[in-house]
C-alpha cells in the first residue's frame, strides 16, 4: 500500500493543496492590512485572476496531459506554482501580487491531471472513492494549510507564501522520484489525444448527461468561492478575528471534508448513488449559506459558527465528488484527461466568477470605523446580501440536480418498459 500509486498521488495533492490552503485566510490580510493598501474588491480581482488563468489553461494541460503523460504536467504545475508562490512572498507592488497570482493560475492544472490520473487507475466502480481522495486532499489542505497561515504569519506576513513555495518544490522532487506514469503507449488517450481538437471537446459538452454535471459543478464551486472570499472579511468584521482564527475555523472545514471524503463518500456512492448524495449536499449548502449571518457574538456565538461551517461543508463534501465521478463516468478512458481538464476549467470559471460576484456584493463604500479603530468593509446588510447570494444559487443547484435525478429515472423506466415490450412480441 506505501508504494501504491494512489498514495503518491494523494501525497502530492495533498502538499499542493497545503499550499493552496494558506492564501485563503492570509491573502485578504496581506493584501489589505501591509503596504499595497488594497480594497476588498481588490482582493476579490486577486483570487479571480487565478482562477480566470485555471479557466484558460487546465483544459490544455489535460490534453497535454493525455498526449505525453501525467507526470511531466504534474511536474510542471507544481514548480509554476512554486515560483508563483515566491513572487508573492517577495512582491513589493499590487502588479508583482496579481502576477503570482496569474503564474500560478496558468500553472495549476494538477488537479484535473490527479484526477485523470486517479481515473486511469480505478475502475467505474471505485472512480467516486477514487475522487474521494482528491476531496480530502482538500479537506486536509484546508485543516493544515489556513491553520499554517495563520501561524506562519504571526513571524512575518509574507512568511506563509515562502513557505509554500518551498513546499512545493518539495513536492515537485517526490512526484519526480515516486509517480509512475499511466499514460503508456497502448494507452487510449495516446492514440486520441493527437488528433483531438477543441471541436471534440465541445461535442462531448453536448451530452445532456455531461452538461447537466458541468453546470451543477460550476454552481457548487461559485457558492463555495464567494464563501471562502467573504468568510475571512465576515469573522473579521463580525467576531473580530484575525488571520489565525480564521485559520482554525477553516482547518475545522477542512477537517469535516476530510471525514466524508477520505472515509465515507466511496460507502454512501455505493448505498445511495451519486445524484442522492449530490441533492442532499446542495440542500445542505443551501441552508448553511442561509442562515450563516445570523450568526454573531451575541446570536449563537463561536457554537452556532461551527455548525454553520460543519454543515456547508458537509454538503460540499459530499457533492463534489460525486459530480467529479459522473463527469468521469459519461467519457470514455482515452478522453479522461481532456473531460476532466474541461471539468477543473468549469470549476476555475466558477472561481473566478465567485470572488468577483463577492467582490460586488462586499460594498466597500459603506465601509464604517469598527470598535478597534480599524476600518471595516463589511457592513450587516452587504454581508446578508452576498452570503444569501450564495444561497441563492444552491438553490439553483439543488433544483437542477431534483430535475437531473428525475429526468434520470424516467429515462431508465422507459428503457426498461420498451425492453419489455419488446421481449413480449411475438417473433
Amino acid at each position: 500500500m506505501k508504494r501504491s500509486p494512489l498514495i503518491v498521488i494523494f501525497t502530492t495533492v495533498f502538499i499542493d493543496l497545503i499550499g493552496f490552503g494558506i492564501v485563503i485566510p492570509v491573502l485578504p490580510f496581506y493584501a489589505e492590512g501591509t503596504i499595497f493598501n488594497a480594497t476588498p474588491r481588490t482582493v476579490g480581482l486577486l483570487f479571480a485572476s487565478y482562477s480566470i488563468m485555471q479557466l484558460i489553461f487546465s483544459p490544455v494541460l489535460g490534453g497535454l496531459s493525455d498526449k505525453h503523460g501525467r507526470r511531466p504536467v504534474l511536474l510542471l504545475s507544481i514548480i509554476g506554482t512554486g515560483i508563483g508562490f515566491f513572487v508573492l512572498g517577495f512582491a513589493r507592488t499590487i502588479l508583482m501580487l496579481f502576477i503570482g497570482r496569474i503564474l500560478d493560475g496558468i500553472t495549476g492544472g494538477n488537479i484535473s491531471t490527479a484526477q485523470a490520473y486517479i481515473a486511469d487507475i480505478t475502475t467505474t466502480e471505485n472512480r467516486a472513492k477514487g475522487m474521494g481522495l482528491i476531496g480530502a486532499a482538500f479537506g486536509l489542505g484546508f485543516i493544515f494549510g489556513p491553520a499554517l497561515g495563520g501561524i506562519l504569519s504571526q513571524w512575518g506576513i509574507q512568511v506563509p507564501f515562502i513557505f509554500a513555495a518551498v513546499l512545493c518544490f518539495a513536492n515537485a522532487l517526490l512526484l519526480y522520484f515516486r509517480l509512475p506514469e499511466t499514460v503508456t503507449p497502448d494507452h487510449p488517450a495516446k492514440h486520441r489525444a493527437g488528433g483531438r481538437s477543441l471541436r471534440n471537446v465541445v461535442a462531448s459538452l453536448k451530452q445532456p448527461r455531461l452538461k447537466f454535471v458541468l453546470i451543477i459543478y460550476f454552481l457548487f464551486i461559485v457558492a463555495f468561492s464567494i464563501m471562502t472570499t467573504s468568510f475571512s472579511l465576515y469573522t473579521m468584521f463580525r467576531f473580530g478575528y484575525d488571520a489565525t482564527h480564521t485559520g482554525y475555523l477553516f482547518a475545522y472545514v477542512g477537517l469535516i471534508a476530510v471525514i466524508i471524503q477520505g472515509g465515507l463518500i466511496g460507502r454512501l456512492v455505493k448505498r445511495f448513488g451519486e445524484l442522492p448524495l449530490v441533492i442532499f449536499g446542495a440542500f445542505c449548502f443551501a441552508i448553511s449559506l442561509f442562515a450563516v449571518p445570523f450568526v454573531g457574538p451575541a446570536a449563537g456565538g463561536l457554537a452556532a459558527l461551527l455548525v454553520g461551517g460543519g454543515v456547508f461543508s458537509m454538503g460540499n463534501s459530499l457533492a463534489t465528488p460525486a459530480l467529479t465521478s459522473l463527469a468521469s463516468k459519461s467519457v470514455g478512458a482515452g478522453e479522461q484527461g481532456a473531460v476532466l481538464g474541461v471539468t477543473q476549467s468549469v470549476a476555475s470559471l466558477a472561481r473566478a466568477v465567485g470572488p468577483f460576484l463577492a467582490a460586488v456584493l462586499i460594498n466597500s463604500s459603506i465601509a464604517h470605523l469598527g470598535a478597534d479603530g480599524i476600518p471595516h468593509y463589511m457592513s450587516d446588510q452587504s454581508l446578508f446580501v452576498t452570503f444569501w447570494s450564495a444561497a441563492a444559487i444552491m438553490l439553483i443547484a439543488f433544483l437542477l440536480a431534483f430535475y437531473f435525478s428525475r429526468s434520470a429515472s424516467i429515462r431508465v423506466i422507459s428503457g426498461a418498459i420498451s425492453q419489455t415490450e419488446q421481449s413480449a412480441r411475438p417473433d
